[in-house]
């Protein structure tokens, strides 16, 4: 029986080295930036430029009106973001934006495809490393076509975690995020990191760099490749609550096994977000 989706994940690899070199060119080049609805989310004409390219490669290569999209510009500037049963294309076209504008080398391009709500493949080019993580379901994750698994270390005193500080900077939210912060670093942990880009820190974890990470308030544009990429390389994922893991939540906790996951949700102190595909409200 032919591989339907093959075609689309060689071609997604494709598409994701192509967004990065014009990435990688445009980081040469002097950025004007405009802003989003939050000052800390900086956004530059490459997101834009950078989404078309690989929504319209896309397109060309499977047909219009074949395939949906779910792209963050796009939703930013009021497309739907609701993941159906039909093919969906899941796209961050610059993943680190706040990264790319200051020059520190951590960007990625994820790109996700499901159907029937569940995801098929991954992709994620940290393009200014030049390394390429991809997984396909059931058939294992790989950076740089080499094979990759998450640690085996079980001893949260021997793990590095991975956190972030998001877009939202109000007093309650920033306090429980260094709460969280605090409380696992004093576990204690070898230490907390941070790379700028959900895609890439989920990497980390399925290549065994790191132990886990978690976030709340990212959405599923940064995290749906990533999912694939963390389940192929024997990692797991879970709501921050411990529940299951909702890609349009927009909270997540990935890890490499469940004793370590568990001893950091019980560290998390959850606060409220929009999810993706909740109805827009017009004002």
């Amino acid at each position: 029986m032919a591989d339907q989706w093959q075609e689309a994940y060689d071609f997604a690899v494709q598409v994701a080295r192509a967004a990065g070199a014009v990435i990688r060119k445009a980081g040469e080049e002097e950025i004007k930036v405009q802003t989003k609805s939050c000052t800390v989310d900086l956004v530059t004409k490459t997101d834009e430029r950078v989404e078309k390219i690989i929504i319209g490669s896309l397109k060309e290569q499977f047909g219009e009106g074949t395939h949906c999209f779910i792209g963050e510009e796009s939703v930013s500037k009021g497309q739907p973001c609701i993941l159906t049963d039909k093919p969906t294309w899941i796209i961050d076209p610059v993943d680190g934006t706040t990264n790319f504008v200051h020059g520190f080398p951590f960007v990625a391009v994820s790109i996700a495809f499901a159907v029937n709500k569940e995801m098929e493949f991954g992709v994620v080019y940290s393009c200014m490393e030049d390394k390429m993580y991809k997984a396909r379901k059931g058939q294992g994750a790989f950076c740089d076509d080499e094979p990759i698994q998450v640690s085996d270390v079980k001893d949260i005193h021997k793990s590095i975690i991975i956190c972030e500080h998001g877009t939202d900077r109000s007093p309650e939210t920033v306090q429980k995020i260094f709460s969280t912060q605090k409380k696992i670093l004093c576990i204690p942990v070898h230490g907390l990191r941070g790379s700028g880009t959900a895609a890439t820190n989920m990497c980390l974890v399925a290549c065994g760099a790191v132990e886990a990470f978690f976030e709340i308030g990212i959405h599923c544009w940064d995290i749906a490749a990533g999912a694939v990429i963390v389940k192929e390389a024997g990692g797991l994922l879970l709501d921050v609550d411990g529940g299951p893991f909702d890609v349009m939540s927009r909270r997540m906790v990935s890890g490499n096994n469940m004793v370590i996951v568990n001893r950091i949700i019980k560290e998390i102190e959850i606060f409220d977000t929009v999810r993706d595909d909740a109805p827009i409200v017009n004002k």
